[in-house]
């Protein structure tokens, strides 16, 4: 990468009105934005190899977001006191760019990810989602038991073939290491799902909570959703929850900068590209 300079980009979003992440012809997605104000701020091509941590899919949100660019060294040294805050300017309310940093070369935002961890809200209050959180929250129509919840949860948390849980990509591999899957309730009563893995496939994290939920309101028993782990094709009977309750909350990397060639040679062997 002679000359050029690799910049993290951490963002947050509200996926309502994207078509998810990633570029389609003649769809609004987060990546299309952002890749149209920073052709405006710096020139059509200057930026190139943009590259998000998880594809998200259509409606979901983000607020722990990473992507990677590449910027002409020159370029980068000229606009990096201004660079945010030009973004800021240009970018629509619904998509921020909330840091900009330096970092090596080897730095992959995709590859080099250690975890991603996602969170899930759900109300089961009987008036359903308060207004203003009416686009980050599921509104379940039946009452929920968090220790049923945790019950079923607790059963998938693990590294196990998921192909139950995912779409299936030709020549991807559905086996996921899931190091965190849990339950809270708010002191305002709201359910969040906390569901950390080293990567997901498409719909995976969506699909475990339509899973959990109905263990949750009783009408499967929790141990349900981990027994669905024994199929080796996607379940029909999982429910995939809605994407408004979905955000991506953070992404993680090796601490020391020296580990981000090695992991990413290590996740390139281990799978194909996937989406949660």
């Amino acid at each position: 990468m002679d000359g050029r300079t690799r910049l993290r980009l951490d963002v947050s979003y509200d996926g309502t009105d994207f078509s998810g992440w990633a570029v389609q012809p003649d769809r609004r997605t987060v990546a299309g934005v952002l890749g149209e104000a920073l052709d405006l701020l710096l020139g059509a091509g200057t930026a190139t190899g943009l590259t998000v941590a998880g594809r998200t899919d259509a409606g979901v949100h983000a607020t722990g977001q990473v992507c990677h660019v590449d910027l002409p060294g020159d370029v980068w040294q000229e606009r990096k006191s201004t660079l945010l805050r030009r973004l800021a300017r240009l970018l629509p309310v619904d998509v921020r760019v909330r840091a900009v940093t330096e970092v090596p070369a080897e730095f992959d935002a995709r590859f080099s990810a250690t975890f991603r961890r996602y969170e899930y809200r759900v109300t089961d209050a009987p008036y359903g989602a308060e207004p203003l959180h009416r686009h980050l929250t599921l509104a379940w129509p039946r009452p929920l038991d968090l220790d049923a919840l945790n019950a079923a949860a607790a059963g998938l948390v693990g590294e196990h073939d998921f192909a139950a849980y995912c779409r299936r990509k030709e020549n991807a591999t559905t086996l996921r290491e899931v190091t965190r899957l849990d339950w809270r309730r708010e002191p305002d009563g709201l359910l969040v799902a906390t569901v950390q893995a080293d990567a997901f496939c498409q719909a995976m994290v969506r699909s475990l909570v339509g899973a959990m939920l109905v263990a949750g309101d009783g009408r499967r028993p929790v141990e349900w959703p981990a027994s669905l782990l024994s199929h080796r094709e996607r379940s029909s009977h999982v429910t995939v929850a809605p994407a408004h309750g979905l955000t991506l909350v953070a992404v993680g990397y090796p601490d020391d900068p020296a580990g981000y060639a090695r992991r990413a040679e290590v996740t390139r062997r281990l799978r194909v590209p996937a989406e949660a």
